[in-house]
């Protein structure tokens, strides 16, 4: 099925999976980046949601394990000639050195296995992002979420449909992108530090 997308995106390089226009915007909007946050972003893959949060952001590290997918990255980095986006090779839940983040994003699977690493790293009221594509997986995520000590657990799901425009009428188009993953957000709550210091 073919998706139609904006600009930057129609000439960005891509691997076969990547986190879409309508999923991205609904990150930053509900996340609140500006340009003064410092984002942590893992599971890099093309780098679709490094370069969105990039344009907006102070500073973005993204972490990803595949170097086949960093070279992608990379690529897009170079075209959209953003300086304040570094790329590592590495893995989130055990390389992340990061401290006073305002925004993490997690695009991996187990993502949960990230939290105890990302509540260290973010800054108090700081907003960690889950993108899950199963609902088995938000359970996992938003329950562990809680156990840490975030606060403001939500969970949405982005909807794009196409409107078909005719002189004889309006309706929904019949392609469109639906379901690609629901979007987990929470807030680290400094009420909830102490108790969640031992959660591992």
């Amino acid at each position: 099925m073919r998706i139609d997308l904006p600009e930057p995106y129609r000439r960005m390089k891509r691997a076969p999976q990547v986190i879409l226009p309508k999923d991205i915007g609904i990150i930053i909007a509900y996340s609140g980046v500006n340009r003064e946050s410092v984002c942590v972003d893992a599971g890099t893959g093309s780098g679709w949601l490094a370069v969105g949060l990039a344009r907006i952001a102070k500073k973005v590290i993204s972490y990803e394990l595949r170097e086949d997918f960093i070279k992608i990255a990379e690529k897009n980095k170079a075209m959209e000639n953003l300086q304040n986006l570094e790329i590592r090779h590495g893995d989130i839940t055990k390389d992340l050195k990061e401290k006073d983040v305002d925004i993490i994003t997690l695009d991996m699977p187990s993502s949960e296995k990230a939290i105890p690493r990302a509540r260290k790293a973010l800054k108090e009221n700081g907003v960690i992002v889950g993108y899950t594509p199963h609902m088995e997986q938000v359970v996992k995520f938003a329950a562990k979420l809680e156990k840490s000590g975030f606060t403001d657990i939500r969970t949405y799901e982005c909807i794009l449909r196409d409107m078909l425009v005719r002189p004889e009428g309006m309706r929904p188009s019949t392609k469109g992108v639906w379901h690609t993953a629901y979007l987990v957000f929470a807030k680290k709550g400094a009420a909830h530090e102490a108790n969640a210091a031992h959660v591992q």
